[in-house]
């Protein structure tokens, strides 16, 4: 049993951990252990500092308990607990604080869902909830912890139910309050910018608060709802590392701090800046999921868990393990200047050297010549594509390639029909003139008439001809938010109720197009999240496609995501993004550790150049399997390089039976020593060569010594380095 409950003692296990929490004699649920899995114990003992004086904590009457020393599951502002809190609320008196202690608990077969939210799945999961009720008024929490012990995740979130008779007032309602009585951390996160994304930073966490947020309306580019809390020493392969991410695509906040008495608080959820939440009686509110992994093996066991419970577990549909389409996308190629002759000759080519989908981006209705038009216009502009679409996916289909398409959804364009008709249909402070970004406005998708309105524009086009793939993108974040559907008193709701209006109109999207592959990108990586993947199994990485700037977006990214859900093109240069010349072996072999495809004018490629490209797609399709489900290791890092001139990484097969490595060289310099290269994942007492070299080695020789690395002495060099059995 994946759930263990002995007189309110309640033990969550996995595979390879253990999580336990416990009632105690004032029927507060506290945090008791976190960490390696054991044999069943009361471990009630750690989870406060026994004798220690709370000074200047106030302590329940006639007892020594102070919320402000404890291990509350369900950590309170108001009453005493002046740390960082998971809770907040107004209760209709206009009184602050709650006391949330225990009521009941029930055990449920299978991993728990939430009401229009995304949220890990799997029958062979268990879930385990734990009833809190306060003690002056009828509002209940209720604590859903989920367990897919296989993967070693353990999944939270809470159900905020108001059975008064009057409305109460959230103003912070986090999914995660998680304390450590003892020890010191670190803090990994990944920050970043508009093609500069999920850049790895590492700090120590300290009696001030680290903060790991966005306001943006989305999680952004500049932080991601991921971080890892690890010991001071820990590595790729050593030491206690708790990985955690929100199930969630808008506005977040995760932070960490030491407080007076050493221990470490760490809190996760919807930001609580610009949130409140009327809950009317009778009503519930649900918190997004936080998804935790806890590995006492370093961040490469760490990853591969997340990789695989987001892989089996949290992606869905048909293309989740199906194997994805080779693809070209015109953007990079034609921008905006296209028509359908451009298109089918990019097809034709790209069809003979074995690309098998094309993709038309922005540019394809209303009157869009430029991006400052027609966003909203789901129509298509026929003299542009030289006929109908139906006409245009045909002449694609003739030439053997699938088709794919753009859209951008959730805004609109003044200059549009839609903007017209409704100008009300956007976010817009009364009396105030929005924001404009990128020449665009964000729809309110709070209202379910502009989600229709979509969806209705949508679902015409996608029926209209055979489209196998839509791209989904969101190229600016909220500002002026107001919604005129929503009362005056009810306005600190948009920010969630706009992601929960997104999350209903994919929904029904994706249901109604089972066949379709969705892509999810906002701006590229601006919204790749657990919350995304739950409706789109892969998101555009970066809208940078240079290969050695994608070097360290695509290592931070892999930290959480596994390599199946990362776009990866191979673009022309000199780079549209930052002019650098690559090698097109280097750009194909980084791509190659994602959704490979390719960025570029294809009909502008000399022979030469389009037989490396096949050569690419061939070399892909044969690692395809290996690289997609394989386990995936980080051996040298981007963001060291003074230690190596090299970022290396590596995929093995579950088996241990075969492997693909990878280096890129940020330079070439003269007189410099060759370096040896470990491995890792191989089985230790079994014989292997590279290349299909007569030279084997042991595993255990591999991993703890390494192999010499080939050099080439040219910029940006790579190369692949294939493991078989010898």
């Amino acid at each position: 049993m994946a759930i263990l409950v002995n007189e309110k003692i309640f033990t969550l296990n996995t595979k390879n951990t253990t999580y336990q929490m416990h009632v105690n004699e004032l029927g507060i649920l506290l945090h008791s252990y976190y960490g390696a899995k054991m044999e069943y114990s009361d471990l009630s003992y750690a989870s406060s500092k026994k004798g220690w004086n709370a000074s200047f904590s106030p302590n329940i009457r006639e007892t020594s308990y102070s919320h402000c020393h404890a291990s509350e599951e369900l950590s309170v502002f108001g009453l005493g607990d002046f740390r960082l809190t998971s809770l907040a609320l107004v209760n209709h008196d206009g009184t602050t604080g709650c006391e949330p202690v225990y009521h009941s608990h029930k055990i449920l077969k299978g991993k728990y869902a939430i009401k229009g939210l995304p949220a890990f799945y799997g029958d062979e999961g268990e879930t385990l909830v734990i009833t809190l009720k306060d003690k002056a008024y009828d509002i209940y929490f209720h604590m859903y912890y989920g367990v897919l012990p296989e993967y070693d995740l353990i999944t939270r979130a809470v159900v905020i139910e108001n059975k008064t008779e009057s409305q109460i007032k959230l103003k912070k309602a986090l999914s995660l309050s998680l304390d450590f009585t003892s020890g010191q951390f670190d803090m990994i996160h990944f920050h970043g910018a508009h093609m500069r994304e999920r850049q790895l930073e590492r700090t120590r966490i300290t009696h001030l608060a680290s903060t790991v947020a966005s306001v943006r309306g989305a999680s952004g580019h500049m932080q991601n709802p991921f971080v890892i809390v690890c010991d001071k020493n820990a590595t790729e392969n050593y030491g206690s590392a708790y990985g955690i991410a929100l199930v969630y695509s808008g506005n977040f906040v995760i932070s960490a701090e030491v407080d007076q008495h050493e221990s470490t608080r760490v809190v996760a959820g919807i930001n609580p800046e610009g949130f409140e939440y009327t809950l009317d009686p009778n009503d519930t509110f649900e918190t997004p999921e936080v998804a935790l992994v806890y590995s006492g093996e370093g961040f490469g066991k760490l990853s591969n868990n997340y990789h695989d419970a987001i892989r089996n577990n949290l992606c869905r549909g048909k293309f989740k393990n199906a194997r994805r389409p080779v693809l070209i996308n015109n953007w990079e190629a034609t921008y905006f200047d296209f028509n359908a002759d451009k298109l089918v000759s990019m097809a034709k080519d790209a069809a003979a050297i074995g690309v098998e989908l094309l993709v038309m981006d922005d540019g394809w209705f209303g009157h869009r010549d430029d991006d400052h038009t027609s966003l909203g216009d789901w129509f298509v502009n026929e003299k542009k594509l030289q006929g109908t679409l139906s006409n245009l996916v045909k002449r694609v289909n003739d030439e053997g390639l699938k088709f794919g398409i753009w859209f951008e959804p959730e805004c609109i364009s003044e200059d549009s029909e839609l903007f017209k008709a409704h100008p009300d249909y956007r976010f817009a402070i009364p009396n105030r003139d929005p924001s404009p970004s990128r020449n665009q406005f964000v729809l309110d998708m709070t209202r379910k008439e502009v989600r229709d309105c979509i969806f209705d524009q949508m679902e015409k086009v996608l029926k209209s001809a055979n489209i196998a793939y839509v791209k989904w993108d969101f190229n600016r974040h909220l500002s002026d938010i107001y919604s005129a559907a929503i009362p005056s008193e009810r306005q600190g709701e948009i920010y969630h109720r706009y992601m929960l209006g997104v999350y209903e109109l994919l929904e029904r999207v994706t249901a109604a197009f089972p066949d379709i592959l969705f892509e999810s990108c906002s701006g590229g990586g601006g919204r790749f999240d657990c919350g995304m993947l739950y409706y789109m199994p892969q998101v555009w990485t970066s809208d940078n496609s240079d290969a050695i700037d994608r070097l360290k977006i695509q290592y931070g990214t892999s930290f959480a995501y596994p390599v199946r859900t990362m776009g990866a093109h191979v673009s022309v240069c000199p780079n549209h993004g930052n002019a650098r010349v690559t090698p097109l072996t280097t750009r194909g072999n980084v791509a190659y550790f994602g959704t490979y495809g390719l960025e570029l004018d294809i009909t502008k490629m000399t022979d030469e150049e389009k037989q490396e490209i096949k050569r690419q797609i061939a070399e892909f399709k044969k690692y395809y399997d290996l690289i997609q489900f394989g386990d995936y290791y980080r051996l040298i890092s981007p963001f060291t390089p003074e230690e190596s001139r090299y970022c290396a990484w590596q995929v093995v097969s579950k088996d241990g039976n075969e492997a693909l490595a990878c280096t890129v060289a940020y330079e070439s310099k003269c007189t410099v020593a060759p370096e040896l290269l470990k491995l890792r994942g191989l089985n230790p007492n079994k014989l292997y060569r590279i290349n299909g070299s007569e030279q084997t080695y042991l595993g255990s020789a591999l991993m703890n010594i390494g192999f010499w690395l080939d050099y080439d002495h040219f910029s940006y060099p790579s190369r692949l380095y294939h493991i078989t059995l010898a």
